[in-house]
């Protein structure tokens, strides 16, 4: 499941098929130009008009929460939590993501997580969120998620999430760049009753 699948850092994935797919541009080297990008929240880790134009083509559709749609420049599709749209043939749920007992994303910004699908395989990237009721049963083949800790979850409970979220298959993110470490990686594949995989930061 994973061939397509390239982390780029931080909470950056490239979707590579029929469609290139990127969610949260980050400190990337550049690449293939890109048929969607999904945009989480608006920080600056996960929102860079920098990075973003590393890979911007003529008919790149944006996915961005309302709150920060202004901030892209081209075909945007403005998304709040609980939206559902096709894009480019790719099904796209939009879920919340939010902390718990921390102020860094609160759940009125309305920062979100997507869960979408792409030739048969169903994917969910929480963005930047704490462990919440709304992962409970998304079943996704693949799951993104934050161990970091610190302004996400960390490793200890991102293994309690995938227990709510039921995925096949669960990769770690949010970890070797801002904060958080191979450690905290590791520590969350020990923990998971899923398969995880440990991805190699490509760039």
């Amino acid at each position: 499941m994973l061939e397509n699948v390239h982390w780029l850092g931080h909470a950056c994935i490239r979707i590579s098929g029929k469609k290139i797919i990127y969610v949260d541009p980050f400190q990337i080297q550049g690449g293939e130009t890109a048929d969607i990008i999904l945009i989480t929240h608006g920080h600056y880790d996960h929102l860079s008009k920098d990075d973003i134009r590393k890979i911007q083509g003529e008919h790149t559709v944006f996915v961005v929460p309302s709150a920060s749609a202004g901030d892209v420049s081209g075909n945007v599709r403005s998304v709040d939590p609980g939206d559902e749209l096709l894009v480019e043939d790719v099904e796209i749920r939009v879920v919340p993501a939010y902390n718990v007992g921390k102020q860094f994303h609160p759940k009125e910004a309305g920062h979100v997580g997507y869960l979408f699908k792409v030739e048969g395989i169903t994917y969910y990237h929480s963005g930047d969120t704490d462990i919440i009721p709304e992962m409970k049963g998304l079943q996704p083949d693949i799951a993104f998620l934050p161990v970091g800790g610190t302004y996400t979850m960390t490793a200890e409970e991102g293994a309690q999430a995938v227990k709510d979220i039921q995925p096949k298959m669960a990769v770690p993110m949010h970890w070797g760049s801002i904060v958080g470490s191979k450690k905290d990686a590791e520590r969350f594949q020990s923990l998971c009753d899923c398969e995880v995989k440990i991805l190699e930061k490509e760039n």
